[in-house]
């Protein structure tokens, strides 16, 4: 067993001190020498530079290309496919423990680059300091919590003596896997998604989002750096709908795991459920898809700390995480005074460029400044604006803290993802009228309540239906190994990224008996 200690979750940098800031803006200009720049795909150890690119860029400064990435075709999904199940046959028999040791050596690299990477991700997905330093810690926390966690799945797992007989149940990997992740955290989940299955012996192929291919492409050279081989990792930007579809349905595919809308995730799910010709095995997926996640606030609760939760939840990142507060749900008793509150803070919130520290700043691209108009408009016509609704994207893709009032529960805004600065705010009768609008979408990933009322505290805790439930504090901000984080119905399968199972979800049981 590896002898590094127990693990600790990595702590923030603390931006009211000068020198961090000095720091995050140093790293800055010191990305910006590399603007422009290409980054290649890399299939089996070999840099493959495309003539087609994805453009990257800044979506607090369109005129501004952060860089391109090389555009994989068809034809390098098949290469990547048979390289990483060639890498498979040698990577399964490395140890534990050895495996394991690349994932520790990337996370001191990474804490010794943590500026850099931070500075990186306030140009290309427009991250302010705090947003981009709380990622590349999470980044890192994966790397320790799932380096450690590796080691009891080297071992057999638990089963019962019978006279005359051995029995062994042993882990062993599923094989080659596909990762399709989001651009909203494109280092912490691409990282935690990817490490998690090859620290158990498989290998796969790495999909990032479109947007946001360069930071992802930073994190495979600094795996690189720290010892991990050729092909076990192929790194395959390009099209989802190209490559990803491509290998989603391909035969050759044991599992796929993704982070997404829960349009594409409930697509590739149906599409990995058909068997087709060549393929031996069901293959496994492994999904988070979003929510329309919901704070409760009642008469007993401290006001102002659930107000301050409130705005954290819903504006930090631009309500653009899928555990953002969309759904603020006042019992009546206190609505009038919350609500007023919760207007006079958002309104309070700087809307500006990352490189500034805004608390606001622009969604990830024109996609998503379009969509978020378009509920916006639609907000008009179901409740009653109280506060934002207005868009800039003169210069970048900004948008106005948002926030609507009134709203019934079976309107679109309160049912359907937005993923964007803009609250949906509903009128409760009393606590189980507010746990009943709560559940009443088919998402169930994060939520919270705020309350003094032990049973009532009791109540949500038992009938709250989402994978991660907070009480009187914000929803976001889940911390590796402290709060496993996932969430189920239409919200994902529940695997609990972070958590001490995590890693099974990647892994195939075998039992074997020898009698004597």
């Amino acid at each position: 067993m590896l002898k590094i200690g127990p693990f600790q979750t990595e702590s923030f940098i603390d931006y009211t001190k000068p020198e961090n800031v000095k720091a995050h803006q140093d790293a800055l200009k010191k990305v910006r020498q590399d603007l422009g720049k290409t980054v290649p795909l890399i299939i089996n150890g070999e840099r493959i530079f495309t003539e087609e690119k994805l453009t990257s860029i800044n979506p607090c400064d369109i005129q501004e290309v952060v860089g391109y990435s090389s555009k994989a075709t068809i034809e390098h999904a098949e290469q990547a496919l048979q390289g990483a199940w060639e890498a498979f046959s040698w990577w399964k028999n490395w140890t534990m423990d050895a495996r394991a040791r690349i994932l520790i050596k990337a996370a001191k690299l990474l804490r010794d680059r943590r500026h850099e990477f931070n500075a990186l991700m306030a140009l290309e997905a427009g991250k302010n300091y705090a947003e981009a330093d709380v990622e590349t810690a999470e980044a890192i926390d994966f790397l320790e919590y799932y380096g450690r966690q590796a080691d009891k799945y080297a071992h057999p797992a638990e089963t019962f003596p019978y006279p005359g007989e051995e029995n062994e149940l042993h882990w062993i990997p599923l094989g080659v896997g596909v990762s399709i992740s989001p651009w909203n955290f494109p280092l912490a989940i691409f990282a935690g998604m990817l490490t998690a299955p090859i620290v158990v012996g498989n290998t796969i192929i790495v999909k990032p989002a479109e947007d946001t291919s360069l930071i992802a492409a930073k994190f495979i050279d600094l795996l690189i750096e720290a010892g991990l081989p050729a092909g076990v990792v192929q790194f395959l930007p390009g099209v989802g709908e190209e490559v990803g579809d491509y290998l989603v349905k391909h035969a050759k595919t044991r599992f796929i795991t993704f982070t997404g809308s829960r349009s594409v995730g409930l697509y590739i799910h149906a599409e990995a459920a058909k068997v087709v010709k060549g393929q031996k095995w069901i293959k496994r997926t492994i999904m988070e898809l979003g929510g329309k996640d919901a704070m409760i606030v009642d008469e007993t609760a401290d006001l102002e700390n659930a107000v301050t939760s409130a705005v954290q939840s819903a504006f930090g990142f631009n309500g653009q995480k899928c555990s953002a507060m969309s759904r603020l749900i006042l019992v009546d008793a206190i609505h009038d005074e919350v609500l007023a509150k919760f207007v006079e803070r958002t309104k309070a919130l700087t809307v500006g460029n990352a490189e500034d520290n805004s608390n606001v700043t622009a969604v990830v691209n024109d996609e998503s400044f379009e969509k978020i108009q378009k509920y916006i408009e639609i907000g008009k016509t179901e409740a009653k604006l109280e506060t934002g609704g207005t868009a800039d994207g003169s210069k970048g893709y900004f948008i106005q803290p948002t926030i609507f009032s009134g709203v019934d529960p079976n309107a679109r805004i309160a049912q359907e993802e937005v993923f964007g600065p803009f609250v949906a705010v509903f009128r409760a009768r009393d606590f189980d009228h507010a746990l009943e609008i709560a559940n009443s979408t088919e998402y169930g990933l994060t939520g919270g309540v705020h309350s003094r009322d032990r049973a009532r505290l009791e109540k949500a805790r038992a009938e709250f239906e989402v994978g991660n439930l907070y009480f009187n504090r914000k929803i976001t901000g889940a911390l590796v190994g402290v709060q496993p984080f996932g969430g189920y119905n239409m919200s994902g399968t529940d695997s609990k990224a972070g958590g001490p199972d995590y890693l099974a979800n990647f892994l195939q049981l075998k039992t074997v008996t020898e009698r004597f």
